[in-house]
């Protein structure tokens, strides 16, 4: 008798759990859909305020899908520059979309996709790395991607609209700020950092080699890995696109860096590299490229970085006036009188000079 009453009740039980978790996972797609956190769809919709914080899961789709003029991307040297600025110093309406780790690969297929997308782009304001010339072309500093945010199938859209983890850190968080009237994040902001500097953040990462090694020359290989490098990522892209002017840059490393090249032997090694690189770049008329080595008051003020690479952040509205006026643009003409003068002056460097000047401010 009980199971004749249980039958039907079981049913409706299980029949009204199925179609509320269809409904449920029908209003939550569709939500995903809609909001679009990682705007893989499309542009940021009026009156949401959206959170930029995961660079490799939202660039992608902030390159295919913003109205923009103007691209400021690169590694974490890039992450504190302002597109407010750039707007003002070029007439432009730009987006930020650097990469931290990144390689030049990863970097220039994230410029393609805003390349080939409906944006007619004037300019890129790209810093390229010194320590990223001798890696290879495809290297990646991370394992695994949201691969489903970086292609047009369909089917793969399933670990998106249903992905626990993006829905609590993307889709609820953007309807939580937007319900308590939090201001959506700029890309002023997105991704940008404060924080240490001078020795006391520096020694954290940067130990000083006891040894001073033999200088080194640069190997076959080496010149075909530079070669390859720039060649795929920057150089091909830059004849893709013709009408698109690539502002690109050196990022200026502190003399700490070259004396840690220095002391392994690397120094003419890096710098015959430099020099590959900038010759190949300058075949591109639509690559102007800028190198700061010779802005010396930055470079050997050890209160200008975190780290022996990264400067703080008043540094990156210097780089972006300078690159505006003109100054430090390499040229055919005149970049082996450059690359000589760093030779020049890194090699003879009074790298203690810089010690000294920690222990007097002790």
């Amino acid at each position: 008798m009980s199971e004749t009453v249980n039958g039907p009740k079981q049913k409706k039980w299980f029949l009204g759990t199925l179609w509320g978790t269809i409904a449920g996972l029908i209003v939550i797609l569709l939500a995903m859909v809609i909001v679009d956190p990682y705007f893989h769809y499309h542009d940021r919709l009026p009156g949401i305020s959206y959170r930029l914080y995961s660079e490799r899961y939202m660039n992608r789709g902030i390159a295919s899908n913003f109205t923009y003029d103007a691209i400021i991307t690169g590694s974490s040297m890039n992450q504190n520059f302002q597109t407010s600025l750039m707007d003002r110093l070029w007439g432009t309406s730009a987006i930020k979309i650097p990469f931290s780790g990144a390689g030049f690969q990863e970097v220039s297929d994230t410029i393609e996709a805003g390349l080939n997308s409906d944006n007619q782009v004037k300019y890129v304001l790209w810093g390229l790395d010194y320590n990223g010339l001798n890696r290879d072309y495809d290297w990646k500093g991370y394992d695994s991607y949201p691969e489903f945010l970086y292609d047009d199938k369909l089917l793969n859209d399933v670990s998106y609209v249903w992905n626990k983890s993006l829905i609590f850190e993307g889709l609820i968080t953007d309807l939580l700020w937007t319900l308590q009237g939090v201001e959506g994040t700029t890309f002023d902001e997105y991704s940008s950092w404060t924080g240490g500097r001078g020795w006391e953040s520096i020694s954290r990462t940067y130990q000083r080699s006891e040894s001073i090694l033999p200088m080194e020359e640069i190997t076959q290989e080496e010149i075909d890995r530079v070669t390859k490098n720039i060649t795929e990522n920057i150089v091909k892209l830059a004849k893709r696109h013709p009408n698109t002017q690539f502002l690109l840059f050196y990022t200026p490393y502190s003399a700490l860096y070259w004396e840690s090249l220095y002391r392994d032997g690397w120094l003419n090694k890096q710098l015959d590299m430099e020099a590959i690189a900038t010759s190949l770049m300058l075949e591109c008329e639509n690559i102007q490229l800028y190198s700061f080595a010779r802005k010396t008051e930055i470079t050997d003020n050890i209160e200008f970085y975190r780290d022996k690479e990264h400067y703080v952040p008043e540094v990156n509205p210097m780089i972006m006036e300078w690159i505006a006026e003109g100054y430090g643009k390499v040229t055919k003409e005149n970049y082996r009188e450059l690359i000589a003068w760093e030779k020049e002056y890194y090699l003879h460097f009074d790298y203690d000079s810089l010690y000294e000047k920690n222990d007097e401010t002790k």
